[in-house]
């Protein structure tokens, strides 16, 4: 951040050098000053910005590289608007929109890297690597003859160099199990999906759990086909986990909300300067009309995350459980420009049926804006619900006669506070080393074969049995610095096991079910979702 606004400072110094040298001229000497340069404002003050680049342009003593000063400008206008009016470099365009484009040109692995070197852990079924050989467990050493295990390279550029062009080649070279040699493989780079719903299973015998991470072009489809199948194994209720979900597309939004909506019920409206009100109101086609719904919410749900949560508070459809949401309810409307950069603009405000804007309050210092989490943290809210102080001007009620808040995010129907059970010194140590996710690697890697035979859950489960998990990953953490004190392995012994299973669950074809699967044994907002459903015919 500091070294964009240096770029900034410096190009708009030269410029004002220039004014101010033309200004103090023009004062002193006129007569001598020649008469074209001589800087006459229009009296309507239109378009200075334009004026000035001109100016600059024509008249500048050296050469520049005005595209370079532009890049600069552009960020630093919008910043100056809100915190959601972006402009985005032709460089990282392509970046910027795979996520809601919802695919990506690469090789289809999913990997990490708990030490220095890179460790595949799933490989996509029918993608390139999978076409290719490549397995889980393998480790990558080289790509394209750069060695890229054991040396100081970062995973984002690892990323990089394992992508590119859909056709394009890359070759890998592995290390697999006791094989003395590396081996190469070349891969054929393809279009690979990016999931906007990581997991969805049965969670109870009536109730099922969607976890969906993101709003992308793909998100409604993959829904619906998501719910056919839980349907299919006996869902009647629905748990829908938008926890960390910083949203997307505002017409996969309106559609999910559609879902479980009768027809002619208000979903969610926009209003701007320019931009005339305009309501989105459901169809009464949904697939889970039927269905009793909770949606978990968190400090980091937002955006689309909100339109939906709002639609269904706002319509007493279903209750809203967690802690309350981030807080924007701002549109932005996508501009591209010809050398392939954008923009990002707001355009106007959504508002949830009920009249509520959820847009919180913001200044033009963005790094305030977006550190309110940790103010939050810090006054307690995430703790309790009795820090959180609500506007009385801002109340709204729901056709049910629901109170329902504005002006900051969406409070929740039922407040969950952060969970900080069995986390003591012990857990903090270890965490602070990663030595859990670490020692499930290891563990993942000593039972590779065995782990890859299974396919459900009950299967993953009786795996487990008499592991002994803990009691071995209190040995390794021992042997990596952080010394063992029964007292507090007792206290926090049940939230270890279950991370471990939840890494060794997703190294297994499972992946995030099986990852999920184990988190949520241990969720108090999941746990308290399964209570009130429960209630519910």
């Amino acid at each position: 951040m500091k070294e964009k606004r240096r770029d900034f400072i410096r190009p708009m110094l030269t410029i004002a050098i220039v004014l101010l040298s033309i200004f103090v001229g023009m004062k002193i000497s006129q007569i001598n000053a020649p008469k074209g340069l001589q800087f006459i404002m229009p009296n309507n003050q239109q378009d200075k910005i334009s004026l000035i680049i001109d100016y600059v342009k024509k008249h500048y003593v050296d050469s520049i590289d005005m595209h370079k000063i532009e890049e600069s400008i552009i960020p630093d206008l919008l910043k100056e608007l809100d915190p959601h009016s972006v402009y985005i470099p032709a460089t990282r365009m392509q970046e910027t929109n795979e996520p809601l484009e919802g695919n990506f040109d690469g090789i289809g692995v999913s990997f990490n890297m708990p030490n220095d070197t890179v460790i595949v852990i799933n490989v996509v079924q029918g993608g390139p690597s999978e076409r290719a050989g490549v397995l889980a467990g393998d480790r990558i050493i080289t790509v394209n003859d750069s060695l890229i295990a054991g040396v100081d390279i970062d995973q984002d550029s690892i990323v990089h160099m394992l992508r590119g062009k859909s056709g394009s080649k890359v070759t890998v070279g592995v290390k697999r199990d006791n094989e003395k040699k590396l081996v190469s493989i070349t891969i054929t780079r393809g279009k690979i999906p990016l999931k906007s719903i990581d997991v969805a299973y049965m969670l109870t015998p009536n109730i099922g759990y969607i976890k969906m991470t993101k709003f992308a072009r793909t998100t409604h489809k993959e829904f619906k086909e998501v719910v056919a199948n839980l349907h299919t194994l006996g869902m009647k209720k629905i748990i829908l986990d938008l926890r960390r979900n910083t949203g997307g597309l505002l017409d996969q939004a309106f559609e999910i909300s559609n879902e479980f909506l009768p027809k002619g019920k208000l979903i969610v409206y926009t209003e701007g300067r320019a931009s005339k009100r305009k309501d989105l109101y459901s169809t009464g086609s949904g697939a889970c009309i039927n269905d009793s719904v909770v949606i978990l919410i968190d400090e980091g749900s937002a955006s689309a995350s909100e339109i939906l949560a709002g639609a269904i508070q706002d319509n007493d459809r279903g209750l809203i459980i967690g802690r309350r949401s981030f807080g924007k309810g701002l549109v932005q409307e996508p501009i591209s420009f010809s050398d392939g950069s954008g923009m990002r603009l707001t355009i106007a405000r959504y508002y949830t049926p009920t009249g509520r804007s959820i847009q919180r309050a913001y200044s033009n210092d963005i790094d305030e804006y977006y550190r309110e989490i940790y103010y939050r943290m810090e006054h307690g809210e995430l703790l309790s619900a009795d820090s959180i102080h609500m506007d009385d001007m801002l109340k709204y009620t729901t056709p049910g006669g629901k109170t329902v808040y504005g002006g900051g995010g969406i409070m929740p129907d039922i407040f969950v506070p952060y969970d900080t059970t069995g986390v003591n010194l012990y857990f903090i140590s270890v965490s602070r080393k990663n030595l859990v996710y670490k020692y499930a690697i290891a563990f993942s890697d000593e039972h590779r074969k065995e782990l890859h035979e299974i396919k459900d859950l009950p299967s993953l489960r009786a795996f487990f049995k008499d592991k002994n998990l803990v009691e071995r990953f209190v040995n390794y953490a021992s042997k990596n610095g952080v010394r063992p004190i029964q007292s507090e392995i007792d206290e926090c012994a049940p939230i270890i096991e279950v991370h471990l299973r939840a890494y060794i669950g997703r190294s297994t074809p499972l992946d995030d079910e099986g990852f999920y699967s184990e988190l949520n044994t241990i969720d108090t907002t999941v746990e308290k979702a399964v209570q009130e459903l429960d209630k519910m015919n």
